[in-house]
């Protein structure tokens, strides 16, 4: 058995949970289930990110105390994460105290890389972030993420020397040491690196108050980055505890458009640190809707809520699994959801379920009760590949090649042969029947055991049909069609 760590990035607690948040946790917990399915014993952490100036200023907008709308809104994330049906072990936010003094522990042990220095530069408040003159020269100006003009600043602030561990990253990337999927994505991180300038760690109180104290200097607050990206370590209760159970995180999730935060900046602080890199950082694509950027300028929005009480949650897990690539960037339209749970979940799954369970009642079959899952190289090398939406095509081709199998093989003519036959014959005949029925209930037991990390819910309930004393037909199907 292994110990597996598995990461989330944690979100800013300024806004709703959205689409690219539930991709994040979908993920995770599809290979957190897996591994466990496999013997290993996982932990799963996520969490909320609930320091800075936005936090702040909503806060004061909504005239309440700053803390009691972080309270609010990291739980409105906890809901969120339930109502996907992903079930991490460990949930952290920015504002706990161990957290807190877990940075400043951090910030102390990386002061040999640490310097003040006063900055003027370009910066969006929306990205918490500085940017260089060749990325504002390039956007004319404006954030393309927030559609906001860049600010002209100038302050005092601590500076982390990225500078001290580009070569050391640069070969962890290319020996994947680290490696970063899709493997395009480590082209785009080495090519970033080479350009990475020292970044900015803290800020001054005057302009920031709302965060961790920079030990030493209360004049300065921690900046995003060893506050939020230390999240990873502190979880698991560094650096008071020993965490080489559970690190090197076995693979961090994050989406594309932070994947240079966690590939620059983060190793950068963990080799600081005298830590090992993660094993894996897998970047996934955004959700576009009708080929677009989804942009609240735009109204283009796919409100997630809406879509899981649309249909349900495996509905939900289904198409974000199945049918958005797990690292591409892929389109969600209402249409393609309906034309999923429809044709794919209630055709292909639903029906075969009934179907079968249907034609083991007539013959009064008893379910498999020593049923044991066949091992499946294949689906455990794209598993073990991460890339998670082809599993899920491999795993649908089964449900698929079932569904033929029962139309060529026909066993409901079974009948009409055995009532023509004498009585050595019908004997014969529906030993014959029995046999392919429990070959094919075995086969679809299969089936969802290559389901369960994806469709959790799903998988249980075929599970407990063709296990039960007697295989009974569920009176409502799996997935009703609407």
């Amino acid at each position: 058995m292994s110990k597996i760590y598995i990461t989330t990035a944690i979100p800013y607690v300024n806004g709703a949970p959205h689409i690219g948040h539930a991709m994040d946790y979908l993920l995770a917990d599809t290979y957190a289930r897996y591994q466990k399915g496999l013997g290993n014993e996982v932990r799963f952490q996520a969490g909320t990110d609930e320091h800075g100036n936005k936090i702040a200023k909503k806060a004061a907008e909504l005239k309440i105390d700053v803390k009691d709308y972080v309270d609010q809104n990291s739980n409105k994330f906890r809901e969120f994460i339930r109502e996907l049906g992903a079930e991490p072990t460990d949930f952290i936010r920015t504002t706990d105290a161990n957290h807190e003094k877990g940075c400043q522990e951090i910030w102390k042990k990386l002061e040999d890389h640490i310097y003040k220095a006063e900055y003027e530069g370009w910066y969006c408040e929306g990205c918490e972030r500085y940017v260089t003159d060749k990325e504002y020269t390039e956007n004319n100006g404006v954030c393309p993420d927030h559609n906001r003009l860049y600010e002209k600043l100038k302050e005092e602030n601590y500076y982390f020397k990225i500078s001290d561990f580009k070569e050391q990253i640069k070969k962890a990337i290319e020996s994947k040491e680290m490696a970063i999927l899709p493997d395009f994505r480590a082209k785009e991180m080495l090519e970033l690196l080479k350009d990475s300038p020292d970044v900015s760690i803290s800020r001054p109180t005057s302009q920031l108050k709302w965060g961790v104290k920079v030990p030493g200097d209360e004049s300065q607050v921690m900046y995003v980055w060893i506050d939020a990206l230390s999240n990873y370590l502190t979880v698991l209760g560094y650096p008071e505890n020993d965490i080489s159970d559970f690190w090197p995180a076995k693979v961090q999730f994050v989406g594309k458009d932070i994947l240079r935060f966690h590939a620059i900046i983060w190793p950068a602080m963990l080799l600081g640190l005298g830590l090992p890199l993660p094993k894996i950082l897998h970047s996934h694509g955004h959700v576009l809707a009708d080929g677009k950027k989804m942009s609240k300028s735009i109204g283009n929005v796919v409100d997630p809520m809406e879509v899981l009480e649309a249909k349900g949650l495996p509905a939900f897990r289904y198409f974000f699994l199945r049918h958005i690539d797990t690292f591409a960037d892929s389109d969600f339209t209402w249409e393609k959801y309906d034309a999923a749970y429809n044709n794919e979940l209630a055709n292909d799954l639903g029906n075969l379920v009934q179907r079968l369970a249907n034609l083991c009642k007539k013959q009064d079959l008893a379910g498999i009760k020593d049923f044991q899952p066949e091992k499946d190289a294949k689906y455990l090398e794209i598993m073990d590949s991460l890339y998670f939406s082809k599993a899920f095509d491999y795993t649908w081709e089964k449900v698929q090649d079932l569904n033929r199998e029962i139309d060529d093989k026909k066993p409901w003519e079974y009948n009409k042969k055995i009532k023509a036959s004498d009585e050595d014959e019908a004997e014969k005949l529906t030993a014959e029947l029995h046999g392919v029925l429990i070959d094919m209930a075995q086969k679809l037991l299969n089936v969802a055991h290559l389901l369960a990390p994806f469709l959790p819910e799903t998988s249980e309930k075929i599970t407990n049909i063709f296990t039960a004393e007697k295989i009974t037909p569920p009176e409502v199907p799996l997935f009703p069609k609407n």
